[in-house]
């Protein structure tokens, strides 16, 4: 009998993109029972919606709904709850701003049945097994933590505490737009500062003992010392000082949330 997998996709206010990841889905190459399940956050255009509902002749099942909170962890547990009824044995997730190769969904599932995986994790995209989320407790996703690297990362730890079993999933190819500030100095270090930042929230949620606070204390001060130096060295060389700088970024993200700030990088929208 075929695996049977319901893919999962936010949107928010970028048809073109979605139609791109749509038309990728559309091309898949897999023996799998596919269908298509997408959350539109747009509560005033709904063009993901309006696009969706417009499509003819779509290759699988496909089902939109819209979702009032548009916090990514809520969304996701929209998508989550609707997926868990459908009865699907697999739920994959992949944004809006992403599209497979035609072998993803295939490579995914071969990497669960080798691994025994309960969640195969690629790079931006998940596998997740039906009934490793029945055995968690709703909501899946923290609605605490607005940025998709937190609430993933969120997500993995408690699955971990739970006894599943998390696997990578690299064969999977999936390509992903970089915004055009990809690549300038203040995006690079304000990730990196946003990255440590919500590290270390959710090690803080699930209340760490002193002994590991006190390990991450011993990571977080040579950073902030000695990375500054390291940069300072080679600021004639603007590629080699990057590395020191993100460093010392994410040391005083991580730093900043065990003094109680929290950090939201994630407030822009790129690409249509």
């Amino acid at each position: 009998m075929a695996d049977t997998v319901i893919i999962c996709i936010p949107t928010f206010r970028r048809p073109k993109m979605l139609r791109r990841l749509l038309d990728a889905i559309a091309l898949l190459q897999t023996s799998a029972d596919v269908s298509v399940l997408v959350a539109d956050k747009d509560s005033q255009g709904r063009a993901g919606l309006d696009l969706c509902l417009a499509l003819e002749g779509y290759r699988w099942p496909l089902t939109a709904v819209f979702a009032p909170d548009r916090g990514i962890a809520q969304t996701r547990n929209l998508l989550v709850e609707y997926a868990v009824m459908s009865g699907a044995s697999f739920i994959a997730m992949i944004d809006d701003d992403e599209w497979p190769d035609p072998h993803w969904i295939d490579q995914l599932l071969k990497t669960a049945d080798r691994t025994h995986a309960d969640v195969v994790q690629g790079r931006g995209h998940l596998l997740i097994r039906r009934s490793a989320l029945e055995d968690m407790a709703a909501p899946w996703f923290d609605p605490q933590f607005a940025a998709p690297g937190e609430v993933d990362r969120d997500f993995f730890h408690r699955l971990s505490r739970a006894g599943k079993h998390l696997a990578r999933g690299d064969e999977a190819l999936v390509h992903s737009e970089v915004p055009d500030n990809g690549t300038n100095l203040g995006w690079l270090l304000r990730q990196s500062y946003s990255v440590g930042n919500s590290d270390m929230r959710v090690l803080l949620k699930h209340h760490p003992s002193p002994p590991q606070i006190a390990k991450e204390l011993l990571k977080i001060l040579p950073s902030l010392l000695l990375a500054p130096l390291a940069a300072a060295i080679l600021g004639l060389s603007p590629n080699r000082r990057v590395i020191p700088l993100q460093k010392f970024f994410l040391a005083a993200g991580r730093l900043s949330a065990m003094a109680g700030r929290h950090y939201r990088e994630y407030a822009v929208i790129h690409g249509e």
